[in-house]
């Protein structure tokens, strides 16, 4: 087991997952608006083992999809944090930064705010020199969260892990170096 990393920001707690976090994760990844530019909604089993290899991957590492929750509640919220892909894409190997909030916290900065952080752990406390995001290229609401992160668009490709003639297959990678300053 790594060294645990854990933070906070203004607004939220990225932590390692917790058993209780299983239901409210189900039913944003039950949710179509959530969804939109994946394949299709999860199972419950299907969400929970994604939280499972989310705990399991953070207690191996000490980093990676953190759970999220709201510092005035302990509500868990989604998870924001780092991951490296296990699909292999033309600029493997990486380390992606990511998100997935629950529809009533999206357009509040949240995950602007926590994916920001998430980025700075990534640069000054794991010596990282590149993170990439990348989002299906019709997924505004992503790209813009990238964008305020200051990464720059570096091209599309084709995610391997969907279906030929699928209209979320064609993806766009954004990149942003550790030399690059990050407010």
């Amino acid at each position: 087991m790594a060294e645990l990393l854990e933070f906070e920001t203004k607004r939220l707690r990225l932590r390692q997952w917790k058993v209780a976090d299983r239901d409210p994760f189900a039913a944003l990844n039950s949710d179509p608006r959530v969804m939109e530019f994946f394949p299709s909604p999860l199972t419950r089993a299907e969400s929970d083992a994604m939280a499972n290899r989310c705990e399991s991957l953070i207690h191996e590492r000490g980093w990676g999809f953190w759970a999220a929750e709201l510092t005035t509640n302990g509500r868990f919220i989604g998870f924001v944090g780092l991951h490296t892909p296990s699909a292999q894409f033309p600029f493997s190997p990486c380390v992606e930064v990511g998100w997935r909030l629950a529809y009533e916290h999206w357009g509040k900065g949240l995950a602007s705010e926590a994916a920001k952080e998430a980025v700075r752990v990534g640069f000054h406390s794991l010596g990282l020199r590149e993170i990439v995001s990348f989002a299906a290229v019709g997924n505004n609401r992503s790209r813009a969260v990238m964008e305020r992160l200051g990464m720059r668009e570096s091209g599309t490709f084709e995610h391997p892990q969907l279906p030929e003639g699928s209209s979320l297959r064609l993806h766009c990678l954004y990149r942003l170096s550790s030399d690059c300053l990050v407010a």
